[in-house]
């Protein structure tokens, strides 16, 4: 016998950067609305504020890792600088 799961709908409320309200519908099968409410229960939090926290937490690590990206490009682009020379003649490039 199995068992089919609902989905339910929640609307969450998300601050933007200029800290004005969007909603957004998640379908989402009842067994995880219900583990997620213990969790956020859990952390003394909403589900919407842990979502929230959540999602700019990737985008903050998002952000930093295309800042660490584009500085490894900037500096393979520069080169470094060995300070090699090649040699002048094969006797000086076997030299001991």
């Amino acid at each position: 016998m199995t068992r089919r799961f609902r989905a339910r709908k929640i609307v969450l409320h998300i601050f933007t950067c200029y800290q004005v309200k969007a909603n957004i519908t998640l379908k989402l099968d009842a067994a995880l609305l219900r583990e997620i409410r213990v969790l956020a229960a859990e952390e003394g939090t909403s589900i919407s504020a842990l979502l929230a926290a959540r999602l700019e937490q990737i985008v903050r690590e998002r952000k930093t890792y295309e800042r660490a990206r584009k500085r490894a490009l900037a500096r393979l682009r520069e080169g470094l600088d060995l300070q090699w020379t090649p040699p002048r003649s094969r006797d000086e490039l076997h030299e001991r």
